[in-house]
């Protein structure tokens, strides 16, 4: 793989950006509410987006929207292990979405072969030690808090160097807890404890927080608040969640260029295109 995206430790290497393609097993998912709540089209949905250059599929049962409360422990499992057992054994490489270590333990039990934590491991306190002792790589993102009230934590007065802060922070954690760093990968957290200006920020600094990291990077702008914010009319209103797949290609590609190691997306196929084009480019420069 170039050096430019970062290597993971138990994933594939690819030779670009890779694309994450969102399997939500949720009622009430911001984008996609609840499309692909019953377990054989969420199963029928990751195949899709495989189909259309999805390198991974993440499964989640929990939405993390804005304002949104938690599902118990037992729903959750229902919703996700079924889903990453049955595209584990099409061959898939499946990531889980969750801040429980039950459901992470499970679901690599089922096959999952990358945990995806949007509390990067402070929501239960046995998560980084389950994956530590699972094996697996680990997505640290950058999270101040539950989904309920996280916009009250949307406070900075340098954006970029503090998530950069906590991030190191809550990488340094997960190693202390045993789990190795060559399988760790830094998320900036867009739209968690962010507001429009801050998400932008991050996006435009790709590039400076890999290198202030040291770690492969997810960028997860999907269809998120800030694109609606961007692209909205002269009356101010926002275009709904999934006429914003356009507005998360092109972050893709500058994620890409940027040497992000993937881009977590609802809509594969334009962004598993940019990057391939982003790959292209720089071949040829």
């Amino acid at each position: 793989m170039s050096s430019a995206h970062g290597q993971v430790t138990g994933l594939p290497a690819w030779d670009r950006c890779a694309v994450m393609g969102v399997v939500n097993v949720t009622p009430d998912s911001f984008s996609d509410g609840g499309r692909w709540f019953d377990t054989g089209r969420a199963v029928k949905h990751g195949l899709d987006l495989a189909g259309e250059g999805a390198d991974l599929i993440d499964v989640g049962g929990e939405s993390t929207r804005p304002g949104a409360s938690r599902v118990d422990e037992d729903e959750e499992l229902r919703r996700v292990v079924p889903v990453v057992r049955a595209l584990a054994a099409e061959g898939l490489v499946v990531s889980v979405d969750t801040m429980r270590a039950s459901v992470a333990e499970r679901s690599v039990a089922a096959g999952a072969r990358l945990v995806n934590d949007v509390s990067g491991g402070r929501a239960d306190p046995a998560m980084v030690p389950a994956v530590a002792a699972a094996g697996v790589p680990f997505v640290v993102m950058h999270w101040r808090g539950q989904s309920i009230d996280m916009n009250d934590r949307a406070r900075y007065t340098d954006v970029v160097a503090e998530v950069t802060d906590e991030l190191r922070r809550a990488l340094d954690a997960a190693v202390a807890g045993g789990i190795a760093a060559d399988r760790l990968i830094a998320d900036p957290g867009l739209g968690f404890a962010k507001r429009a200006d801050h998400d932008l920020a991050l996006v435009a600094a790709t590039a400076r927080l890999r290198a202030g990291l040291g770690r492969p990077l997810l960028v997860a702008a999907s269809r998120k608040r800030f694109l609606g914010r961007v692209l909205a009319g002269p009356d101010g209103e926002p275009p709904r969640a999934r006429e914003r797949d356009a507005a998360t290609a092109a972050v893709t590609a500058l994620a890409a260029a940027a040497g992000a190691w993937a881009v977590r997306v609802h809509e594969v196929r334009a962004s598993a295109d940019a990057v391939r084009v982003v790959r292209a480019v720089g071949a040829a420069a």
